[in-house]
């Protein structure tokens, strides 16, 4: 079944408005009319299922037939902190980790990071990124689309790891402890914070402050991973440990 994310305030207690380039895609892409059922998300954890009433030019009406109590969010906030990456990669690293239950994607640069981008192409990336971000998260049939935010430094970076529960950089050199060890350590409903490094990976120093920071330097198994990889198999391994149920 179809499934579109809509504004807060586009939903209410009966009925769902869907605008823009949804609504186009719904009338005339897929050509669906009066009667057919899709599933809306307002992107704060209310689903529903309901029912196309009526359509404009660039919008649908959609009467609510009941609330759905949808369970595929991970039952942990994962942040995934990745290194800006060369050419295209970010744009698949942001739809596996939408499709895999990342709540949050911060790209950031740091020493070895080969990528040097102006507020213009940023600002182009991020649209593009956020579109991608939105579509991963319906097929994936989530309740919430991940926030992808602006590119960040070195040190806004640490600064924002402390606002997690367990705050973890990849590393591959020694001094790790395997991921799987220091997971338990993030209480239920907690928040979760992965650093990833660029192609290179990260420098010792930048570890080195990042745990005096207080974050975990911790090892994604024994192979070196590609950067695109890194952040996809973080995620996994937090899924399995989490979701036993």
């Amino acid at each position: 079944m179809q499934r579109y994310f809509v504004k807060p305030e586009q939903m209410s207690s009966h009925t769902v408005v869907i605008e823009g380039d949804d609504a186009a895609h719904l009338i005339r892409v897929i050509r669906m009319r009066k009667g057919d059922r899709i599933i809306c998300s307002n992107g704060q954890g209310r689903d529903v299922l309901a029912e196309i009433d009526s359509h404009q030019e660039q919008a649908v009406f959609a009467k609510i037939l009941e609330e759905l109590p949808i369970r595929r969010e991970l039952p942990v906030h994962v942040t995934i902190a990745q290194s800006l990456p060369k050419g295209d990669k970010m744009d698949w690293i942001i739809q596996k980790c939408t499709e895999l239950g990342a709540g949050c994607i911060i790209p950031f640069s740091s020493a070895r990071t080969i990528v040097q981008w102006n507020e213009q192409k940023i600002r182009k990336r991020l649209s593009r990124w956020q579109r991608i971000a939105k579509e991963a998260a319906e097929q994936a049939q989530r309740s919430f689309i991940p926030v992808i935010t602006t590119p960040m430094n070195w040190n806004e970076l640490i600064a924002k790891s402390r606002e997690a529960d367990l705050a973890m950089i990849a590393y591959e050199g020694e001094g790790t402890v395997p991921l799987s060890q220091v997971l338990p350590a993030c209480p239920p409903g907690g928040k979760i914070f992965l650093a990833i490094g660029p192609e290179g990976g990260f420098e010792l120093e930048e570890v080195q402050r990042s745990v005096t920071c207080g974050m975990k330097a911790v090892s994604l198994g024994r192979r070196i991973l590609r950067t695109e990889t890194a952040s996809l198999y973080g995620l996994a391994a937090i899924s399995y440990h989490f979701e036993q149920d």
